[in-house]
């Protein structure tokens, strides 16, 4: 009996730690936003949708500068966050005709050059434990 006791027990500590595994989240902060004017948007990726689709999108309310988002319920790998601050609420970020930006931006790991962002420098890890993350525009 008491074996049976002890192996439903791990049983169910087990199936725990797996299903809180594929529940993390993840809270994105940007600090120096240049104004409250507009939204920030947050676009979570993978490396196969990279800059295409985001696998879940946030809008931040700015105030005083700082936004915060969080992601719920993201499943243990490895992912990136791009976001823009969209001045004008259009739901798309701004290009002037040369192709440079015209609203700020900002990707994970705060590696930045001018050029788009790439996933292996924005990349980091979900597993075992909640991430916070402070992204500069």
């Amino acid at each position: 009996m008491k074996i049976l006791v002890s192996f439903i027990v791990i049983i169910i500590v087990s199936i725990t730690n797996v299903i809180t595994a594929q529940n993390k989240t993840i809270i994105a902060t940007v600090l120096n936003v240049s104004s409250d004017t507009g939204t920030v948007k947050f676009g979570l990726y993978n490396k196969t949708n990279f800059r295409l689709k985001p696998l879940k999108s946030e809008t931040g309310k700015i105030e005083n500068g700082k936004t915060t988002v969080t992601f719920k319920e993201v499943v243990a790998g490895e992912y990136a966050i791009i976001c823009y601050h969209d001045k004008n609420n259009n739901d798309k970020m701004d290009f002037q005709p040369n192709g440079m930006p015209l609203e700020d931006f900002g990707a994970s790991n705060n590696k930045m050059a001018f050029a788009p962002p790439t996933f292996e420098d924005a990349k980091f890890i979900v597993s075992d434990k909640d991430v916070s993350l402070k992204i500069k525009f």
